[in-house]
């Protein structure tokens, strides 16, 4: 019997859709390496967390900090989760009008509760929006910063079906 394919969930959250396009663009390049689902940040819980082996976190930075969204998945998968997760691995990737560490040092020490285990640099998009209106405008990711999200979604995932991971 074939042993079921890693499942790499990519838990996202986007108000302006720079995040959203970058999840995509993982997913796309995770697609033809193994089971990868895309799930935003306000419908993941506890049971599709335990039921992957890998986790790609994507968002954009919103005043310095994880969009309110993601940390709300966090708030509220944070303690059921503790112990029951431990080793697995993880990546993130942040959409940013700026600098963007804000976002990854924050999800960084949350993740560490969990004990879960950074496998690739995090990767920050920065879209320089600085005005009011570029930062509440839709958004564009260019194409090599997409091109990069699909390399780490591919990446990821054959890292997991590979068993490296």
């Amino acid at each position: 019997m074939a042993a079921e394919p890693a499942m790499l969930l990519i838990i996202w959250h986007s108000r302006t859709g720079g995040a959203r396009a970058m999840a995509e663009a993982a997913l796309r390049g995770a697609a033809g390496e193994g089971d990868a689902h895309l799930l935003p940040a306000g419908e993941a819980d506890t049971e599709q967390l335990l039921a992957a082996q890998g986790y790609l976190f994507v968002c954009p930075e919103n005043l310095g900090t994880m969009s309110g969204a993601m940390k709300e998945f966090f708030d509220r998968c944070y303690y059921p989760m503790l112990g029951q997760i431990e080793g697995r691995p993880f990546a993130t990737a942040i959409s940013a009008g700026s600098d963007g560490s804000g976002a990854e040092r924050q999800i960084e020490r949350i993740v560490t509760g969990w004990r879960l285990r950074r496998i690739a640099e995090g990767l920050i998009v920065n879209l320089e929006a600085q005005t009011p209106e570029a930062i509440l405008a839709p958004k564009t990711v260019p194409a090599a910063a997409l091109k990069r999200c699909y390399d780490l979604g591919q990446s990821f995932a054959a890292g997991l079906a590979m068993g490296l991971f």
